[in-house]
């Protein structure tokens, strides 16, 4: 897998969201929480993945696009190492939960420690 993430790789299907959310299971690491469904897709890709930012807590657009900008760049630099030895295709949805503006480290730290709790839960079923 390449540090990169390209446009097939982005979930944009309003019908695998609703999926996602209705049948799909999570783990957080708080101020992260994802949501995952083993689900075939129609690409060569092991995810697509998908961010959000709740707009209770941060009501400024600025603010949301700058959250999940981060939440990208971090699982961008982390998916080569956790993923390239998963062989089924899944839907990822991670959403920012907390209520203060991060910083990258912080956010980088939290995603490493999401993706090891998902691949702990993955491992087990």
């Amino acid at each position: 897998m390449r540090y990169t993430f390209p446009k097939r790789e982005k979930l944009k299907s309003k019908k695998l969201i609703e999926q996602l959310f209705s049948e799909g299971k999570s783990v957080t690491a708080f101020p992260l929480r994802l949501i995952y469904l083993k689900t075939p897709l129609n690409y060569d890709v092991k995810a697509q993945t998908g961010v959000s930012v709740s707009k209770r807590h941060f009501k400024r657009a600025v603010d949301r696009n700058r959250i999940k900008r981060l939440m990208r760049e971090a699982y961008r630099l982390n998916k080569a190492y956790y993923f390239n030895n998963i062989t089924a295709q899944y839907t990822f949805m991670i959403l920012y939960i907390g209520k203060e503006k991060p910083k990258f480290i912080d956010v980088d730290s939290k995603t490493k420690l999401l993706f090891d709790k998902f691949l702990d839960k993955v491992s087990m079923a």
